[in-house]
Parts: C-alpha cells; structure tokens; sequence
C-alpha cells in the first residue's frame, strides 16, 4: 500500500512533483526505506514522531520541511486509487485555486448511501468543476446517508488534500496556534540521520492533538473541493480490504491458515492458526496475536467499539 502511494503521482506532470515527504511513527522507520527503496525511490525524506498526535500535527510537520510555496498532496497511506489519469486530472484542476492559497479536499463522487465515510456538501462553483465547501458533515446514518445521495451535491471526504505548505501553516496559525507553535519548537530542534528526521519529542509531546478536518478544514473559508470517480476505496476497514483483495470463485479472501468449505463472500486474515469455515457467508474472521475476532460483514465500523471494550476490560483487569 505505501509503494502505491509513493508512486501515485507517476504519470503525472513529473517536472511539478518533488521529492515525497513520509510522517509515520518512528517504530517504523526500516520498513519505509525498505519500501520506498523497492520503489526505486531514493531522494525522500521520513518525519518519524515520537508519538501520534493526529493528522492536523502530522501534516504540520511535513509543511515546515517543505519550501514554502510548495503544493503539498497529503495522501492517506491506506487508500486504494484504481483510476490515477481520473485523479491526476482532479489535480490539475485543484492546482489554479492551490496556487491562490485555497485549501482543496478531493471529494469521491458517491455510488451508494455509505455510513462509513464522512462527507462534504459541496456549493458555489469556484473553478473548473470545483466547488466551494459548504459544509463537512459526520458520518451519517443511513436515513440521511441516502437523503445525500438523492441530492447529488455531496461527495465521500476522503482525507486527500492539496495546498500550499505556506496556506496551510497559517491556516493553522489562525486557528490553532498553540498547536503550531509546538510543531514548530518540535522542527526546530529535530535531530536528522540520512533521510530520517526525528522531531524534539518534549516538543512535540507538548502539541495538541487534533484531525486536520477538525483543526483546519472546519474552520478555514478559502477551502475547495474537487468531486472525482477515481476507484477510490479506503483500505481502512476490514470490509474495505475484502473488497480490494484478489478473492476466488466463491468471494471468499484469505490470508494465512485457512480451509473453506461452502463458505461464500467471507474474510479471513489470521497470523497463527487455522481458520476453518463451513457453509457460512459473509463473515470476517480475524486472528491477530492470539486474539479472535469474528463479525458480519458490513459490520466493521464496529471494531472500534471491540477495541474500546477490550481496553475497558484490560484496564478493569490492571486495576485488580
């Protein structure tokens, strides 16, 4: 999925593309060169933070080690893009707007009444075929999820951005100044090693932590966005992934250990055992570190939740 990512922007006007700029949590810096190298990438740089503190900071970080005028693509390293002339024409038409310091968001044109994305309500007509945000919305339930798409002028929020580092910083610098301020003592003082940059981490423990949609794009009004069809899926959620992987004649997905038999349109993805499934559909069985998991396809937004109960549980268990 990074190697997809990093080469993106391939076929794309390549005299307009600089050199890629990676955020990511420090404990993964080997596998990043390890996979940017088998990319035939060599000129990049890693920003490695000592500790998460969400998109809106993450992007930060990447902004200051750019110049300032540069037009940073911010891409999510889990999406799929089936289509890239669909969205490589989408930033063409983003980059007149970018070039006057707009904020752009790409908005997936919707197929179907999705609860699981959030999604932007597009107005005024601001470029060609951009439009202004009116407004991002939650995610929404099902009853509304459709009324959106029956409207038509709401797209999928998919996390895609483009800006210029400079528009970006003082958006953040209007909205949320004591996150930049934070980001920018953690920049000042960062250690380097070849590609690898490492933030102060005093500094940066010291940063709020926020999404850029919450943070910025919320709060910014020169901010645009460009509806696009591209194949676009967020590899996200464990029904994402079934639908991105290559499958076999019953629908079924598989990676590691397992034995179907008369199971149909199910995901299995484990590290450790077998997983055997008998005349059932549309499950999504997980086996991860001695940990099981086993939910309805469709059903994925949900492991949030497990995930806070099984916190909820360690923690009741700690305190005993």
């Amino acid at each position: 999925m990074l190697q997809l990512t990093a080469v993106r922007t391939q076929g794309f006007d390549s005299a307009s593309v600089g050199r890629p700029i990676l955020v990511s949590n420090a404990a993964h810096a080997d596998i990043i060169d390890e996979q940017l190298q088998q990319s035939g990438i060599d000129d990049y740089s890693v920003i490695l933070e000592p500790i998460g503190r969400n998109t809106a900071p993450a992007i930060a970080l990447a902004a200051l080690e750019a110049q300032p005028g540069d037009a940073l693509l911010v891409m999510p390293s889990d999406h799929v893009i089936d289509d890239l002339p669909a969205f490589h024409d989408a930033i063409a038409r983003a980059l007149p707007l970018v070039a006057k310091g707009w904020l752009v968001t790409f908005g997936i044109t919707p197929d179907g009444p999705e609860t699981g994305y959030g999604y932007i309500q597009m107005g005024e007509t601001c470029g060609d075929a951009v439009h202004e945000v009116a407004r991002f919305v939650e995610k929404p339930d099902v009853a509304n999820a459709q009324r959106m798409l029956a409207e038509g002028n709401y797209a999928w929020n998919a996390g895609i951005f483009l800006f210029r580092a400079d528009a970006y910083l003082t958006a953040m610098e209007k909205h949320q100044p004591d996150m930049l301020v934070a980001v920018q003592a953690s920049m000042a003082e960062a250690k380097r090693d070849g590609a690898h940059i490492f933030p102060d981490p005093i500094a940066f423990h010291a940063c709020p932590s926020d999404s850029v949609d919450y943070a910025i794009m919320e709060r910014e009004t020169q901010v645009a966005c460009v509806p696009v069809s591209m194949g676009w899926s967020d590899v996200g959620s464990w029904d994402s992934l079934h639908a991105v992987s290559t499958r076999c004649t019953d629908e079924n997905a598989v990676r590691g250990d397992a034995l179907l038999l008369g199971a149909r349109n199910c995901l299995v993805h484990s590290d450790g055992p077998r997983v055997t499934l008998v005349d059932v559909d549309d499950l999504i069985v997980v086996v991860s570190q001695g940990e099981i998991m086993i939910l309805k396809r469709g059903e994925s937004q949900k492991v949030r939740k497990v995930t806070e109960a099984i916190k909820a549980i360690a923690a009741a268990t700690a305190a005993n």
